[in-house]
Protein backbone atom coordinates (compact mmCIF):
# COMPACT_ATOMS: atom_id res chain seq x y z
CA UNK A 1 0.00 0.00 0.00
CA UNK A 2 1.33 3.79 -0.64
CA UNK A 3 1.19 6.12 1.82
CA UNK A 4 -1.02 9.51 0.92
CA UNK A 5 0.70 12.33 -0.71
CA UNK A 6 1.29 14.70 2.39
CA UNK A 7 1.94 17.71 -0.51
CA UNK A 8 -1.19 17.29 -2.10
CA UNK A 9 -3.90 19.96 -0.73
CA UNK A 10 -7.18 18.34 0.45
CA UNK A 11 -10.67 18.68 -1.56
CA UNK A 12 -12.16 20.99 0.54
CA UNK A 13 -9.09 23.67 0.00
CA UNK A 14 -9.62 23.07 -3.69
CA UNK A 15 -13.31 24.29 -3.42
CA UNK A 16 -12.60 27.05 -1.41
CA UNK A 17 -10.02 28.46 -3.80
CA UNK A 18 -11.93 27.64 -6.96
CA UNK A 19 -15.06 29.54 -4.88
CA UNK A 20 -12.80 32.12 -4.44
CA UNK A 21 -11.23 32.38 -7.61
CA UNK A 22 -14.67 32.79 -9.18
CA UNK A 23 -15.82 35.48 -6.68
CA UNK A 24 -12.71 37.95 -7.52
CA UNK A 25 -13.79 37.52 -11.12
CA UNK A 26 -17.39 37.91 -10.42
CA UNK A 27 -16.50 41.28 -8.49
CA UNK A 28 -14.04 42.70 -11.08
CA UNK A 29 -16.38 42.66 -13.81
CA UNK A 30 -19.21 43.78 -11.29
CA UNK A 31 -16.91 46.69 -10.81
CA UNK A 32 -16.22 47.25 -14.48
CA UNK A 33 -19.85 47.49 -15.35
CA UNK A 34 -20.69 49.87 -12.52
CA UNK A 35 -17.68 51.83 -13.23
CA UNK A 36 -17.67 51.73 -17.03
CA UNK A 37 -14.49 49.65 -16.99
CA UNK A 38 -12.63 52.46 -18.91
CA UNK A 39 -13.86 51.14 -21.91
CA UNK A 40 -13.03 53.11 -24.94
CA UNK A 41 -15.66 52.13 -27.13
CA UNK A 42 -16.44 53.38 -30.82
CA UNK A 43 -18.22 55.60 -29.04
CA UNK A 44 -15.42 57.14 -27.12
CA UNK A 45 -12.52 56.58 -29.40
CA UNK A 46 -13.72 59.19 -32.22
CA UNK A 47 -15.03 62.02 -30.02
CA UNK A 48 -11.86 64.35 -30.17
CA UNK A 49 -9.85 65.50 -27.80
CA UNK A 50 -8.74 68.91 -28.41
CA UNK A 51 -7.25 70.57 -32.09
CA UNK A 52 -5.45 68.38 -33.65
CA UNK A 53 -1.83 69.64 -34.76
CA UNK A 54 -1.37 69.10 -38.26
CA UNK A 55 2.32 69.20 -39.60
CA UNK A 56 2.85 71.45 -42.34
CA UNK A 57 3.46 69.97 -45.79
CA UNK A 58 4.17 72.13 -48.99
CA UNK A 59 0.13 72.87 -50.50
CA UNK A 60 1.33 75.78 -52.90
CA UNK A 61 -1.87 75.92 -54.14
CA UNK A 62 -3.50 75.59 -51.10
CA UNK A 63 -5.61 78.67 -51.39
CA UNK A 64 -6.56 78.16 -55.16
CA UNK A 65 -10.29 78.78 -55.74
CA UNK A 66 -10.57 75.11 -56.58
CA UNK A 67 -9.61 74.21 -52.61
CA UNK A 68 -11.45 76.96 -51.07
CA UNK A 69 -14.82 75.22 -52.98
CA UNK A 70 -13.86 72.04 -51.61
CA UNK A 71 -12.98 72.67 -48.32
CA UNK A 72 -16.32 75.17 -47.94
CA UNK A 73 -18.48 71.88 -49.12
CA UNK A 74 -16.72 69.07 -46.79
CA UNK A 75 -18.63 67.37 -44.06
CA UNK A 76 -19.05 68.26 -40.34
CA UNK A 77 -18.74 63.73 -39.92
CA UNK A 78 -17.71 61.27 -42.21
CA UNK A 79 -18.78 57.88 -42.28
CA UNK A 80 -15.96 54.87 -41.31
CA UNK A 81 -16.53 51.32 -40.77
CA UNK A 82 -20.19 52.29 -39.54
CA UNK A 83 -19.03 54.79 -37.29
CA UNK A 84 -19.36 58.72 -37.90
CA UNK A 85 -16.23 60.48 -37.09
CA UNK A 86 -16.63 64.58 -36.35
CA UNK A 87 -14.83 66.84 -37.88
CA UNK A 88 -11.81 68.17 -36.08
CA UNK A 89 -10.91 71.68 -35.21
CA UNK A 90 -6.89 71.73 -36.36
CA UNK A 91 -4.15 73.60 -33.92
CA UNK A 92 -2.68 76.68 -34.94
CA UNK A 93 -0.92 77.33 -36.78
CA UNK A 94 -3.92 75.39 -39.27
CA UNK A 95 -2.22 74.50 -42.60
CA UNK A 96 -4.65 76.41 -45.40
CA UNK A 97 -6.69 74.02 -47.00
CA UNK A 98 -6.45 71.28 -44.73
CA UNK A 99 -9.11 69.40 -42.54
CA UNK A 100 -9.19 66.41 -40.36
CA UNK A 101 -12.03 64.04 -38.97
CA UNK A 102 -12.05 61.30 -35.75
CA UNK A 103 -9.83 61.29 -32.90
CA UNK A 104 -7.88 58.37 -32.99
CA UNK A 105 -5.99 57.51 -36.62
CA UNK A 106 -7.64 60.74 -37.88
CA UNK A 107 -9.01 60.62 -41.27
CA UNK A 108 -7.06 63.66 -43.06
CA UNK A 109 -7.30 65.62 -46.44
CA UNK A 110 -4.99 68.46 -47.90
CA UNK A 111 -5.91 70.41 -50.62
CA UNK A 112 -3.27 71.93 -53.19
CA UNK A 113 -0.59 69.65 -52.65
CA UNK A 114 2.38 69.64 -55.48
CA UNK A 115 2.00 66.64 -58.11
CA UNK A 116 2.66 63.30 -56.28
CA UNK A 117 6.09 61.59 -57.56
CA UNK A 118 4.48 58.47 -58.15
CA UNK A 119 2.12 59.72 -60.58
CA UNK A 120 3.63 58.78 -64.05
CA UNK A 121 2.27 57.50 -67.46
CA UNK A 122 2.23 54.33 -65.52
CA UNK A 123 0.42 54.82 -62.76
CA UNK A 124 -2.56 52.71 -61.86
CA UNK A 125 -5.07 55.24 -60.79
CA UNK A 126 -8.31 54.17 -59.63
CA UNK A 127 -11.76 55.39 -60.09
CA UNK A 128 -13.98 55.98 -57.10
CA UNK A 129 -17.36 57.58 -57.93
CA UNK A 130 -16.31 59.86 -60.77
CA UNK A 131 -12.70 60.99 -59.40
CA UNK A 132 -9.55 58.96 -60.55
CA UNK A 133 -7.11 58.40 -57.28
CA UNK A 134 -3.70 57.24 -57.29
CA UNK A 135 -3.58 55.04 -54.21
CA UNK A 136 -0.23 55.47 -52.30
CA UNK A 137 -0.25 52.55 -49.13
CA UNK A 138 2.55 53.40 -45.96
CA UNK A 139 2.23 52.05 -42.68
CA UNK A 140 -1.26 51.18 -41.89
CA UNK A 141 -2.87 53.85 -43.73
CA UNK A 142 -3.64 54.65 -47.59
CA UNK A 143 -2.70 58.31 -49.35
CA UNK A 144 -5.30 58.62 -51.86
CA UNK A 145 -4.19 61.76 -54.49
CA UNK A 146 -7.10 62.94 -56.76
CA UNK A 147 -5.23 63.53 -60.08
CA UNK A 148 -7.49 64.55 -62.24
CA UNK A 149 -9.13 68.21 -60.72
CA UNK A 150 -7.26 71.49 -61.15
CA UNK A 151 -5.70 70.98 -57.54
CA UNK A 152 -4.61 68.17 -56.42
CA UNK A 153 -5.75 66.43 -53.29
CA UNK A 154 -4.63 64.05 -50.75
CA UNK A 155 -6.75 62.13 -48.22
CA UNK A 156 -4.84 59.94 -45.95
CA UNK A 157 -7.41 57.42 -44.74
CA UNK A 158 -6.24 54.46 -41.64
CA UNK A 159 -5.87 50.95 -42.38
CA UNK A 160 -9.16 50.12 -40.26
CA UNK A 161 -11.32 52.98 -41.92
CA UNK A 162 -13.23 51.25 -43.98
CA UNK A 163 -14.09 52.68 -47.65
CA UNK A 164 -16.54 55.47 -46.31
CA UNK A 165 -14.29 58.62 -46.14
CA UNK A 166 -12.98 57.98 -49.32
CA UNK A 167 -16.34 57.44 -51.39
CA UNK A 168 -18.07 60.65 -49.19
CA UNK A 169 -14.93 62.99 -50.36
CA UNK A 170 -14.87 61.46 -53.76
CA UNK A 171 -18.93 62.70 -53.97
CA UNK A 172 -17.65 65.97 -52.97
CA UNK A 173 -15.08 66.58 -55.59
CA UNK A 174 -16.82 65.22 -58.30
CA UNK A 175 -19.59 67.66 -57.07
CA UNK A 176 -18.00 70.61 -56.75
CA UNK A 177 -14.66 70.61 -58.89
CA UNK A 178 -14.49 70.45 -62.46
CA UNK A 179 -12.45 67.27 -63.83
CA UNK A 180 -9.17 67.36 -66.23
CA UNK A 181 -7.30 65.00 -67.92
CA UNK A 182 -4.56 63.68 -65.15
CA UNK A 183 -1.19 65.31 -65.64
CA UNK A 184 1.76 62.60 -65.54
Amino acid sequence: MSEPDAAAPSRSLIIVAAVLGLGLVAAVVAIGIATGGGDTSADDADKPTGPLPLVAVAAPESGSAACTTLTGALPDTLESAGKQLPRRELADPAPEGAAAWGAVNPVVLRCGIPKPGTLTKTAKLRQVNGVQWLPVTDQGATTWYAVDRKAYIALTVPADAGTGPLQEISDIIDAELTAVPPRP
